[in-house]
């Protein structure tokens, strides 16, 4: 995991995601990662439309990657999501300049 911190020295990786209407809507990869144990796949995205108030909004997705292609697939499951967020978090406090408490 010593790649991290290059998601945020980086260009910013954009990415398209049509919404309920079919209008794509841009988002921001904020992060990138794979949990422990798993083949699985995460992106961390942030609207670039959101605007001051909404800095907060942050949606995860398992994607899977097929030549240029990227596939996104919402988590739905509750035991996956709390595995995503808790990663997520200790990339994220690691990262901060680390919190050595769990």
């Amino acid at each position: 995991m010593a790649n991290e911190r290059n998601y945020f020295e980086e260009e910013p990786d954009i990415i398209y995601i049509p919404d309920d209407e079919g209008n794509e809507e841009e988002f921001e990869v904020i992060m990138k990662f794979e949990v422990d144990g798993s083949d699985s796949k995460y992106m961390m995205v942030v609207p670039l439309e959101a605007g001051d108030e909404d800095t907060d909004e942050v949606y995860a997705f398992r994607y899977e990657e097929d030549g240029e292609d990227l596939k996104l697939y919402m988590i739905e499951d509750d035991a996956e999501w709390e595995i995503v967020e808790e990663t997520f978090n200790t990339l994220v406090a690691e990262l901060d300049g680390g919190n050595d408490h769990e």
